[in-house]
Order: structure tokens, then C-alpha cells, then sequence
């Protein structure tokens, strides 16, 4: 455990270096380090660019698949919302955090539902289930 953190506290301070927020995370699958990143948002000016999913992106890519069931995350900070939504997404089902935080992002979007005829509906609706049951 003492290695991870270290190693999260490095990537901290690479972020820093970058003038971004110090949050770094790790990914390991049977106690071997698979992934490792920090945040990028301000280096790459790209919101996306928080220390999961970068570090999501190269899990997924070594092992070759989006289902990361059998792998935890480990990270400065918990995990924000939307990276929260990526992680369910792929399946980890272990996330160790050290910080806990307060802030909440600005939650002033609005959304809505944009109303189609019901045939345009239905064919929609069916190309995404069909979509699933051909992957099933």
C-alpha cells in the first residue's frame, strides 16, 4: 500500500509541475500496477482530463478490454461524479481514495427531453436494443 501511495504522490506533484490540480490515480489488477496517471486538464486544456479516466484509458488498452471487474482504483481524491460514472461503467468494484472533498462542481445544467413522434421513437429505441442483443 505504502508503494501506491508514494507513487500517488509523485504523480501529484507531476500535476502540480503542470500548473493542474494534484490529483493523481492508480490501477492494479493482482497486486500489479497496470495504470498509472495524473491530471491533465489544464496541460492538455481538456475537461475530460481528470487522473481516472486517463488512467481508465490506458487500463483498458493494456488489458485490452472495457470491462475492468477484476481490477481496483486508487487515487489522491475521491473520485468526482463523472468519473464515478466511468467507473461503474467499466465494473471496478474496489476504489481506495485518501482525501475526501467538499466541492461540488457548478450543477446549473439544465436538461431536456427533446419530443420526436413515436415511430421516430420506437426505431431509436430499437436500434440501441437491438444494438445490445446482438452483443449479448
Amino acid at each position: 500500500m505504502n508503494k501506491i501511495i508514494d507513487i500517488l504522490i509523485k504523480l501529484s506533484d507531476k500535476a502540480l509541475k503542470n500548473d493542474d490540480v494534484p490529483i493523481s490515480c492508480v490501477i492494479v489488477k493482482d497486486g500489479e500496477i497496470i495504470a498509472k496517471d495524473y491530471n491533465k486538464k489544464v496541460k492538455n486544456n481538456d475537461p475530460l482530463a481528470h487522473a481516472e479516466i486517463l488512467c481508465i484509458k490506458k487500463a483498458t488498452k493494456k488489458l485490452k478490454t472495457n470491462n475492468l471487474n477484476d481490477c481496483e482504483l486508487y487515487s489522491l481524491l475521491i473520485p468526482c461524479k463523472m468519473c464515478r460514472e466511468v467507473i461503474k461503467e467499466v465494473r471496478i468494484k474496489k476504489v481506495h481514495y485518501i482525501l475526501d472533498n467538499d466541492k461540488e462542481i457548478n450543477d446549473n445544467t439544465k436538461f431536456y427531453k427533446i419530443d420526436v413522434d413515436s415511430s421516430l421513437n420506437k426505431e431509436l429505441s430499437n436500434k440501441i436494443t437491438s444494438f445490445f442483443r446482438k452483443k449479448r
